[in-house]
């Protein structure tokens, strides 16, 4: 049996409209009554998991900037194990605005994001966010990431500009295939390598994993764990890399495994 749950949130465990359903809640309640930590792996932040989860215990951790920061649930503990300094922050968004013109910028601070007037992409269930003045008002000290958005550009062609100039230096992934911000990060930031951490410190093995995700920056993830899952709605990169399938998220396909694994 797992003993750890590990999944990413939008487009895998939360159905299109970001809720989560009261099956996927009681699925949820089931593994933890049996035993096993579950993890959400997601590039929202922190106060996004506390919102959707209003305070039930159905998480033992999130990992939450596509790994840059570690939310310790029950304790309320936030820790940002791999910021992007200020001076990487800096120069990032100085030779993104030279390399490609009307983009739009915004940074995750680990508390709250900040974004600047070009910034036009509005993610759902995040208030905590700060209008700045201009582009020079975003880096305030060492960030979670830096967030990119050209209007009318999907996400992978937008980095295919960028990447010669700044692959290099820093990760960059996406939550959607269109219409989706770059979420730019230090390098070495991944959901694998945050989900190893915790679990070495649980003493629990990858063989002893059960993953699940839906989208390319899912994939380190999934080939980590022991026992990955990718939802029918995936990427088609994710379901052709994934040995086992489930039900899209808006059909409750983790639900489906946990109660398979858990249920009586």
């Amino acid at each position: 049996m797992s003993l750890v749950i590990a999944t990413d949130l939008d487009g895998t465990l939360l159905h299109d409209d970001s809720t989560l359903s009261a099956r996927t809640r009681g699925a949820l309640h089931l593994a933890r009554a049996a035993g096993a930590r579950v993890v959400v792996a997601t590039a929202r932040p922190a106060r996004v998991v506390d919102a959707l989860f209003h305070g039930d215990k159905l998480l033992d951790a999130a990992i939450c900037g596509n790994g840059a920061v570690i939310y310790e649930v029950g304790s309320a503990r936030v820790e940002i194990a791999k910021p992007m300094p200020e001076e990487l922050a800096r120069w990032l968004i100085s030779e993104i605005h030279s390399l490609v013109p009307g983009l739009g910028f915004a940074v995750e601070t680990g508390t709250r994001a900040l974004y600047e007037p070009g910034y036009l992409f509005r993610p759902t269930l995040d208030d905590d966010r700060f209008k700045v003045e201009s582009i020079d008002d975003l880096v305030i000290g060492p960030l979670v990431k830096v967030m990119v958005y050209l209007p009318h550009a999907n996400p992978r062609d937008t980095w295919e500009m960028l990447r010669p100039a700044l692959g290099s230096a820093v990760e960059c992934t996406w939550s959607s295939p269109t219409a989706a911000a770059l979420e730019i990060s230090a390098i070495g930031v991944s959901k694998a390598d945050a989900l190893a951490g915790l679990c070495t410190r649980w003493g629990v093995a990858a063989a002893d994993v059960t993953a699940f995700g839906d989208a390319v920056n899912d994939l380190p993830m999934l080939a980590w764990a022991g026992t990955p899952y990718a939802v029918a709605n995936a990427d088609p990169r994710v379901l052709a890399a994934t040995a086992n399938h489930t039900a899209t998220n808006n059909n409750d396909g983790v639900a489906l495994v946990l109660e398979r694994l858990f249920g009586s």
